[in-house]
């Protein structure tokens, strides 16, 4: 595990989840509320799946988040370790973490969850992909207990060609952001070389799910004004509201690039997102509930 260990109130364990292949399992780590402060009605469950690019990252990337959730909502937080590219190019990642799902869903006594509680999928930009994508596999696939909300973050799913005509005027923020701080134009091309998406696939840009997004959960989404990814979370947040009647909430982060809290995580600026972030799950989880 990470280098210092969990705050009070909170345990935490590794565990080695049977993947689709025969012999190969998936490392994940469960950040869980302690037996003394768990909710007495049983705690939601969130899968969650750090960012990188599909290429970097680890289990200690959403560390931090992982701990607040489960200390301040009382979440339990199944923190995934999915194979990276290149050694595991696309689609990899994907069939990992449906296997994640699908697993949570049939075995979440076993990390004393209750899924009557909430059962929310989510991540962070390369993560945030994965979490739309186990979205509509688990709508399509009737996955039961169904995913009560999904949780985006800085999201990556589109593809030009995967944006609906009517929603491209407004898609404009690779040329705006093409060179901001941070995460740029470069270095989103060398992620994709890495990764070998098929660029065609609904895996890899599930904002051109064929299937459409009826009956997607309510869904909470994240957004920084300079990110080349701004526009993702735009247009599918507007898509979903819009088109599919689907509940929504946002956070906006004006003149800020892409994950910033993670680079400058002490600043100012920063403060806010962690604050965000717990009421944007808790809004998730009552709207869950409600539904």
């Amino acid at each position: 595990m990470g280098g210092s260990g969990p705050p009070t109130g909170i345990t935490e364990k590794d565990i080695q989840v049977p993947s689709r292949e025969s012999g190969r399992t998936i490392t994940c780590r469960v950040h869980s509320p302690s037996p003394e402060t768990a909710p007495r009605e049983g705690s939601p469950l969130f899968v969650i799946f750090h960012g990188g690019g599909f290429c970097l990252g680890g289990l200690e990337n959403e560390e931090l988040l992982c701990r607040a959730f489960a200390k301040e909502l009382g979440v339990v937080m199944l923190n995934v370790d999915y194979r990276l590219a290149p050694e595991n190019p696309f689609p990899a990642a994907p069939e990992d973490a449906w296997d994640i799902v699908k697993w949570a869903a049939t075995h979440s006594s076993e990390l004393h969850a209750n899924l009557n509680r909430g059962f929310i999928v989510g991540g962070i930009s390369a993560g945030a992909n994965l979490a739309t994508t186990m979205g509509h596999q688990a709508r399509d696939e009737k996955l039961s207990p169904p995913i009560t909300g999904l949780y985006l973050s800085i999201p990556t799913i589109s593809t030009p060609e995967s944006i609906p005509e009517k929603h491209r005027n407004i898609h404009i923020s690779k040329i705006q952001n093409a060179n901001p701080p941070g995460l740029g134009e470069e270095a989103i091309r060398k992620f994709e070389e890495n990764y070998a998406p098929d660029r065609s696939s609904h895996l890899f840009a599930p904002l051109g799910w064929p299937s459409g997004h009826t009956n997607l959960p309510p869904t909470y989404f994240q957004i920084c004004e300079l990110d080349p990814l701004r526009d993702d979370a735009i247009v599918f947040e507007k898509m979903l509201r819009e088109d599919y009647g689907i509940p929504t909430k946002y956070d906006f982060y004006p003149g800020l690039p892409h994950g910033f809290w993670s680079f400058h995580p002490e600043a100012e600026f920063s403060q806010r997102v962690p604050k965000d972030s717990v009421v944007g799950l808790r809004w998730l989880l009552e709207k869950g509930v409600s539904s």
